[in-house]
């Protein structure tokens, strides 16, 4: 089956201006990152390459064509000499007025791929800045990949989307868990544990990773299951998520925190281990026991098949755990950063 790459030009590949017409060279500039991370894709992947344009009234008094095509004639011949080629460029002129049917994010303009049976939508992408382009994507059963960094669209295209997710029922506890671990730190996290709840987020905002977190536990006989399944769906989840682990950094290490100062070096190698090195002399930090830290920490490093030592000093108890868990966060962020111009297994052994 073959599969596509539905590029779209203006404010994906080149800078869109604020009037948004690109009718003359000095308007000109390229989007940092665009073609290096084409002229990857291309040589790295066996994708089609189709530019889709809106050219709102192009050939038109407001937009002559002697305008448009001496810019997009030179946009073609420096991204060929970078190695992109495009085996299609369709340019749709009509104004949004118009209701062109094939005007993005209508269809009409790439029907020739939809209904021949030879191409996979599933597995194409739109690769667009703007929520039309994310329509068009819907509306052809593609996926979808935003502009914001060229580096993540890349990455994401040839590696692969890094994301989960775990149902784990049982007498005791319901929980749902999603993680997208090359995120923005979105959270959602609802464990009936306010205390745990804003731990949990820390790993999310500290560590870039979207994080979904919905618990519904046994709380009136009291925290254990709630925060120990937790753990055990998270770390099940980031194991997921991280996939075959080619190309990640693998080892993440960190943090001070006001007057504490709290490590935690971590391994993906594929052998779980917690080695933890933290005292607490209160009963509990907000709700929660901090008899639950240590279970918690084990229960994830168990599930996530992670080498785990952790290590606390100070005085400020509560201090002393957020301070771990943005440690465990910034540890993470570090371990599944991802280089795919080396992408291969981070281990002598070709395993982990």
């Amino acid at each position: 089956m073959k599969h596509v790459l539905f590029i779209d030009r203006d404010g994906t590949i080149i800078r869109e201006p604020e009037d948004e017409q690109i009718d003359a060279f000095e308007k000109l500039q390229f989007v940092p990152g665009a073609i290096s991370a084409l002229s990857f894709l291309r040589q790295h992947t066996d994708y089609e390459f189709v530019m889709v344009s809106n050219q709102d009234g192009l050939g038109t008094d407001s937009f002559p064509e002697d305008t448009f095509w001496p810019v997009q004639n030179f946009i073609i011949q420096t991204l060929e000499g970078e190695g992109v080629t495009f085996d299609d460029i369709l340019i749709d002129p009509h104004f949004p007025k118009d209701n062109a049917p094939t005007r993005k994010p209508a269809t009409g303009l790439v029907r020739k791929y939809i209904d021949d049976p030879e191409y996979d939508m599933s597995t194409s992408y739109v690769i667009g800045d703007r929520e039309t382009d994310r329509q068009f994507a819907a509306n052809i059963g593609c996926k979808f990949q935003q502009v914001g960094e060229w580096k993540t669209v890349c990455e994401q295209i040839f590696a692969g989307e890094r994301t989960a997710e775990v149902r784990r029922t049982t007498k005791e506890t319901d929980i749902l868990v999603r993680v997208n671990l090359d995120g923005t730190g979105k959270c959602d996290i609802q464990t009936g544990i306010g205390f745990f709840d804003h731990m949990l987020e820390q790993i999310g905002r500290h560590g870039m990773i979207d994080l979904t977190i919905h618990t519904h536990g046994d709380l009136h006989v009291d925290e254990h299951h709630t925060i120990e399944d937790t753990a055990l769906a998270l770390g099940e989840c980031i194991d997921r998520a991280l996939g075959s682990k080619r190309g990640i950094e693998r080892y993440g290490y960190s943090l001070p925190m006001d007057d504490c100062l709290c490590l935690v070096a971590l391994d993906f190698g594929g052998r779980p281990w917690l080695v933890w090195d933290a005292t607490f002399s209160r009963e509990r930090i907000g709700d929660m026991p901090t008899e639950m830290f240590l279970h918690f920490f084990k229960s994830l490093s168990d599930a996530a098949r992670m080498n785990l030592h952790i290590r606390a000093e100070g005085q400020n108890e509560h201090h002393k755990i957020e301070g771990i868990f943005k440690a465990l966060a910034r540890s993470l962020k570090m371990a599944v950063r991802r280089d795919i111009f080396h992408y291969e297994l981070p281990s002598t052994k070709g395993m982990l």
